[in-house]
């Protein structure tokens, strides 16, 4: 739903926008229609947020809902948000697990943090080391390169992740999520390193 959302929206639709139109792709029923409780809003910390659902609108992705009506009721517009896999059910189970995508939660950080790190968690098997193309990880956060690179900078900082690293030859985007214990791991010519200041340092190389 995400890759979809990525090519269904302008490029540089806000990342809370975004978030908002996955929960709305995710729980939408077989005709478009679209109920969202203000409890489910509140959650996001989106509720009033006119301009975001004015910004859907304007890309022509969905009808304003009446905002005085509870729960908030609108439908979509783009008729292919229906053909996308997997059926009602488990696009429920997955518009749950986008509010705390595990390992990568982040409930009270700005939409950008947030949405980069579902997307990074939606990207993220069960092994350590991960990675991407560098492009495809911008579009589907609504970024450039260079403003997914400085996010990803934060999610450092903050210590959700435990070190990323661009490949500038093949311009694959790895990244590693922190671990009890910091082992050492290969993905692709980028040596991963126990501690940031090492990773650093391989990666200036």
């Amino acid at each position: 739903m995400l890759t979809y959302l990525g090519t269904a929206l302008p490029r540089f639709t806000s990342p809370a926008a975004r978030l908002l139109a996955l929960q709305c792709a995710l729980r939408t029923d077989a005709c478009g229609q679209v109920r969202l409780p203000a409890g489910l809003l509140r959650g996001m910390r989106l509720r009033g947020s006119g301009e975001l659902w004015r910004e859907l609108a304007h890309a022509g992705w969905l009808q304003l809902p009446d905002f005085r009506a509870l729960p908030l009721q609108l439908r979509l517009l783009d008729a292919a948000v229906l053909d996308q896999a997997p059926g009602r059910r488990a696009r429920c189970r997955a518009a749950h697990w986008a509010l705390h995508p595990a390992p990568l939660a982040l409930p009270a950080a700005a939409p950008a943090l947030r949405l980069t790190a579902l997307v990074l968690a939606a990207h993220s098997p069960s092994q350590a080391e991960h990675g991407t193309d560098m492009d495809i990880l911008a579009s589907l956060c609504g970024h450039s390169p260079q403003q997914t690179g400085d996010i990803l900078d934060r999610l450092v900082t903050t210590g959700t992740l435990e070190a990323w690293h661009l490949n500038r030859e093949t311009d694959e985007v790895c990244w590693q999520l922190r671990q009890p214990q910091a082992r050492t791991h290969s993905c692709g010519r980028t040596r991963w390193r126990p501690d940031r200041a090492a990773f650093k340092e391989a990666s200036s190389t």
